[in-house]
């Protein structure tokens, strides 16, 4: 069905497609197709700012391979065909819940994929979807990708969603490692334009060093861009965290537990030590040290190159701990904690991992999740629990995961098998059935995961711009098949969405102690009235008894940051454990801080963002220690157990040689993990699947044109694109790709071939289980 209106008009929404939530102005037709797109000036936060992905919205809103209705694949011809609603929900009632039975629901798997952080329906409904399978064979993109760092969070400060990011706007100094934000646009970092707030760094005169085995476009506009041998990070910032203590540098301002501890686990990593290790000489990572330490205000800040690395959690846990010993935590121009405007999680327990294991390998569970290096084991491996049937939801594993060629084949092994997704790809062609969610457009926007690792505090919602007409809304399809797996029809009569969320906001209300208020929420529908209540209830919230205090920090006048102060004034912190501090180059306020009006006085609900289409600001960042740490101590646990054990591994691989060919991921600006391949104003250009590699090692090699690239787990021919931005000894695949068998006309014709092929899914970072795709031992022969 058409949706014909007047004429052409001007809407508002927040781009979903990465962790900028970049404002954006959209000009669509009288039949509701996007004729421009441009960035939202009037946005606090985006201030107009769009990249590549944004301008190309209405490619993929309506692009023609995305599935429209509900498909049903035949096995035994392997043909697919439309269906309504009711049939597909009906094969999936029929199916599930006789396959619980038989086998148990461990045997049930859910994957969860990328975008279910991007989306209202993803936040609110996904958590019925799993209580419904009643499975602990839970698996997500979250452990290909951010786990280390919050595993690392959680045993450091008590809940894995308290994640310092880096006060961009305010710092004087920034130390990034393995990021790549002018092409990711940031990630655990939630900061539109973040090309523009790194040139407004420089412009007031910091410094900014990024440390990374290719000279990436993040690496060119830097101060100083340093080589680093792939996977060594957690030696280079053992290095640093030797010179802190070794010169007496370290500042402690917050209250920590572990301070001898970490000392002492230091000691072995000596710069000299660590510098063959690296290929960081030891007096750069001296001259770091002194850096950091001496600058009036810095910020340490890593992300995937290091994550997806085999000592991911230890170098996350390392780079806060630099921030903790240079007096950085929790402070102006630091690494500091966001305050997100709606309710979060709220964790009465600290956190630990490995309160269960997976099967087959014994890796431990994070976050309520397994790893996903080990889902082919659990689907391949006989035995009771074996995974006989999955759902997955927005993810397209067979490409993102390790070990591209066993989780194929264990896709195709499945008994039974459900996909929620816009597209027929690599994973959901193994389905039986494929339930589509609606066009981007058709679907309500607030980024709840994502606000809460902002650089600035923010809040903006958006409504669905285009009428549903005949598709069904991806919380309804979250709704139904959350049921339909219980075995459950809709009662006659009743919507199943809305008694679903009439259930979650009862509960909530009652949790709250305010069950009497129901009739107050606002919204046009259930959904709506879910975000509203969250937003009530969160820290700005009119329903919130502490929102008046939230809100008096949030319009009192701003700490501004510092500026580099010559007088020599010194300045000495609290010190956690009574440890002293070292003197400290003095922090004082620059000039013209900003002050933040709030459009609200009362408190934040539903209506004032529907008021303020553009955006809110809720102002910078401001300390949030003690108060967010749900750690046993109250403290911020410096060393915990579980990491000072990993530590020995670390150790024990320090002597250790490397090996002559590395291969390392790469990110795109043109690209976004598997998905954003079918747009045709996308591809080609920088956008192509191509093997970086040094001309050094061209010629060394013998190779012109292509190569056959051989690892331990399977080999692939790529084209070869010659730079100097890498490092020798290291060459770089960007994955996402190997679409010669898709269904999406684009992406096929453009296929390139999948990094995963190469990578080991029996090789994980050992605390969060969490996949390894960099410093991938690789050899490289002419094809």
């Amino acid at each position: 069905m058409t949706h014909v209106t007047d004429g052409p008009r001007t809407l508002l929404r927040t781009c979903p497609l990465c962790e900028a939530v970049c404002g954006l102005v959209l000009t669509l037709d009288a039949n509701d197709h996007i004729t421009s797109i441009r960035g939202d000036h009037a946005d606090p936060f985006s201030r107009g700012f769009i990249c590549p992905k944004g301008a190309t919205l209405g490619h993929l809103d309506e692009d023609p391979d995305r599935l429209t209705t509900p498909m049903i694949r035949d096995r035994a011809t392997d043909t697919w065909r439309g269906a309504s609603w009711d049939e597909a929900f009906g094969i999936i009632r029929e199916r599930m819940p006789q396959l619980a039975a038989e086998h148990g629901n461990q045997a049930i798997g859910l994957y969860l994929g990328n975008p279910n952080a991007h989306t209202v329906a993803g936040a609110l409904y996904v958590p019925l979807l799993i209580r419904a399978l009643g499975t602990r064979s839970l698996f997500s993109a979250s452990t290909a990708d951010q786990m280390p760092k919050q595993v690392s969070s959680g045993l450091m400060f008590g809940d894995p969603l308290t994640v310092a990011v880096p006060d961009l706007d305010r710092t004087d100094y920034l130390l990034m490692l393995g990021a790549n934000p002018l092409e990711s646009n940031g990630s655990l970092c939630t900061a539109p334009d973040f090309p523009g707030r790194l040139k407004a760094l420089k412009a007031r005169g910091g410094k900014f060093v990024v440390v990374d085995p290719r000279r990436t476009r993040t690496a060119k506009l830097a101060d100083e861009h340093l080589f680093v041998r792939p996977g060594s990070d957690a030696y280079l910032l053992f290095g640093i965290v030797h010179t802190l203590f070794e010169e007496n540098l370290t500042d402690v301002r917050v209250e920590v537990e572990g301070l001898d501890e970490v000392r002492a686990a230091a000691a072995p990593f000596t710069p000299e030590q660590v510098a063959s290790r690296t290929g960081v000489p030891a007096e750069t990572i001296v001259r770091l040290a002194r850096e950091l330490a001496a600058a009036p205000t810095a910020a340490v800040y890593a992300r995937i190159g290091t994550c997806t690395a085999e000592f991911g959690t230890l170098t996350q846990w390392l780079v806060d701990v630099v921030n903790v010993l240079t007096g950085n935590l929790d402070s102006p121009g630091g690494a500091m904690f966001a305050t997100g405007a709606a309710l979060g999680i709220v964790r009465s327990r600290p956190f630990r991992t490995g309160r269960w294991g997976s099967r087959v390998r014994g890796l431990p569970e994070s976050m309520g999740e397994l790893p996903v290096a080990t889902l082919a084991d659990e689907i391949l491996t006989p035995g009771d629990g074996q995974i006989r049937a999955m759902v997955t939801v927005a993810g397209n594993p067979v490409l993102s995961a390790p070990g591209s060629g066993r989780m194929d084949a264990a896709f195709a092994a499945l008994d039974f098998m459900v996909s929620v997704d816009r597209y027929l790809n690599e994973t959901t062609r193994h389905a039986d059935v494929i339930l589509p969610p609606p066009r981007i457009l058709q679907s309500p926007h607030y980024d709840f995961a994502l606000l809460n690792f902002a650089v600035h505090n923010y809040a903006r919602y958006s409504r669905p711009l285009v009428p549903l007409g005949d598709s069904m809304s991806e919380p309804e399809v979250l709704a139904r098949l959350a049921l339909a797996v219980s075995g459950q029809e809709p009662q006659p009569g009743l919507d199943p969405l809305t008694v679903v969320d009439e259930i979650v906001i009862a509960g909530t209300l009652h949790k709250a102690g305010i069950p009497d208020r129901r009739a107050e929420l606002l919204g046009d529908n259930t959904t709506e009235q879910r975000i509203d209540l969250m937003l009530r209830l969160g820290p700005y919230g009119e329903w919130n008894p502490g929102a008046s205090d939230e809100i008096a920090r949030a319009t009192a006048t701003a700490d501004g940051g510092s500026s580099r102060a010559e007088d020599g004034a010194l300045q000495s912190g609290r010190h956690g454990t009574g440890h002293p501090s070292a003197e400290s180059a003095a922090r004082v306020p620059v000039e013209g801080t900003e002050h933040t009006s709030l459009p609200f006085a009362d408190g934040l609900n539903l209506q004032v963002l529907l008021d303020n289409p553009h955006g809110i600001d809720l102002g910078p960042l401001r300390p949030r220690l003690p108060g967010v740490l749900r750690t046993a101590s109250k403290r911020v646990e410096l060393a915990p157990e579980q990491l000072l054990a990993d530590v020995a591994r670390l150790h024990g691989r320090l002597l250790d040689a490397a090996p002559e060919m590395v291969l390392v991921g790469r990110r795109q600006l043109r690209s976004n993990n598997s998905w954003l391949h079918n747009v045709a104003p996308l591809v080609g250009g920088s956008n192509r699947c191509t093997l970086h590699i040094h001309p050094d090692d061209m010629e060394r090699l013998g190779l012109d044109g292509h190569a056959v690239v051989k690892s331990a787990a399977g080999a692939v021919t790529v084209d070869l694109e010659p730079t100097e931005d890498i490092m020798p000894g290291v060459v770089s695949l960007p994955h996402g790709w190997g679409h010669e068998d898709s269904s999406q006309q684009v992406a096929r014709a453009h296929a390139g071939v999948n990094a995963n092929a190469l990578t080991d899914d029996s090789l994980v970072d050992a605390p969060s289980g969490n996949a390894v795709f960099n410093g991938v031992p690789v050899t490289l022969t002419p094809a």
